[in-house]
């Protein structure tokens, strides 16, 4: 049965870019502000024809959300399980997120800041949806507590909802031309991780 948020029948090629083309729209005008009809005509189509793929808008931001997370989900599983140390899973899992989000996609902007936007049911698909993706940093410092990495008096959940937050609001602050880099930024934020969490 299909959840009510699931888009219709969609082309791969159709919904990247009917997606990316509303990113754009609600990342410059805010996703209250935009309408059906402007995202429409910024993929040359009609409203009808929006229509039909997405019954409404919340639909769209709904399905924008999920394919920002599964990007995320895909790049954060290529890094990890490119090594078999979990130490160092972790601190390629950091920088390949960090990288993500600081990468200057439409995408990427919209996830971190308009799913507030979202009620009701679509508020709680993209909590799930949220969910799946945090559940990959729970099975990674599992997998350091396993082998006796993890100090046994650090509470994982907690670590790893003040993490995410942490790296996440790096997007607000971080510049290319500014004065830290992203290696800097992964580097030092890998240091006090390992310093406060880990065992010597």
């Amino acid at each position: 049965m299909k959840k009510k948020n699931e888009p219709q029948q969609v082309k791969v090629s159709d919904r990247d870019f009917v997606l990316n083309s509303a990113a754009r729209l609600f990342r410059e005008q805010g996703y209250d502000r935009t309408t059906v009809k402007e995202i429409a005509e910024a993929c040359n189509l009609l409203p009808g024809s929006l229509h039909y793929r997405y019954k409404a808008k919340e639909d769209i931001l709904v399905d924008l959300m999920r394919l920002g997370l599964e990007h995320a989900s895909s790049a954060v599983y290529r890094a990890v399980t490119s090594v078999t140390d979990p130490v160092e899973q972790l601190r390629l899992g950091i920088n390949s997120h960090l990288e993500l989000v600081v990468s200057g996609s439409d995408l990427v902007y919209v996830l971190l800041f308009e799913w507030r936007s979202l009620r009701g049911e679509a508020r709680a698909e993209m909590i799930e949806l949220r969910d799946r993706y945090e559940a990959l940093w729970g099975a990674m410092l599992r997998s350091l507590a396993d082998v006796g990495v993890l100090r046994e008096d650090v509470d994982q959940d907690l670590l790893r909802l003040i993490g995410l937050g942490a790296l996440n609001w790096v997007a607000t602050w971080f510049r290319e031309d500014g004065r830290y880099s992203l290696e800097e930024i992964g580097d030092f934020v890998w240091r006090v991780i390992r310093d406060a969490v880990l065992k010597d």
